[in-house]
């Protein structure tokens, strides 16, 4: 079973960076999309941004030009920088290998902004 261990959380300050990780512990092969989702409490889970194995990528409009998604293949691991955080940004954000007919999830990483 594929496996996706996610990094990086933690309280940040308005305005402030972050960067999290996502390592998957199996090989990837083939055609895949890896994206960053997060979930406030409350709240429904939301997309935020993809990249594929051939390198492209998208973002959602609400972090479009703060949030940039990133990937070294040597290291099976996908990352999302984020800058210019909000309080709003606060959430669980969760990691997801799309590879083939199956989903994989992370287990998420808990994302606060405040001051």
């Amino acid at each position: 079973q594929l496996q996706l261990v996610e990094s990086g959380g933690g309280l940040v300050q308005p305005g402030g960076s972050l960067r999290l990780s996502c390592a998957a512990s199996g090989s990837i092969f083939g055609f895949y999309v890896m994206g960053w989702y997060r979930q406030a409490s409350g709240k429904q889970r939301e997309w935020l941004a993809a990249i594929t194995s051939v390198g492209t990528t998208n973002y959602s409009d609400s972090v479009k030009g703060r949030f940039t998604i990133s990937r070294d293949n040597g290291k099976n691991t996908v990352y999302l920088q984020m800058n210019s955080m909000k309080p709003e940004d606060t959430a669980v954000y969760y990691c997801k290998l799309t590879r083939g007919p199956k989903n994989y999830w992370g287990q998420g990483t808990q994302v606060t902004v405040s001051s």
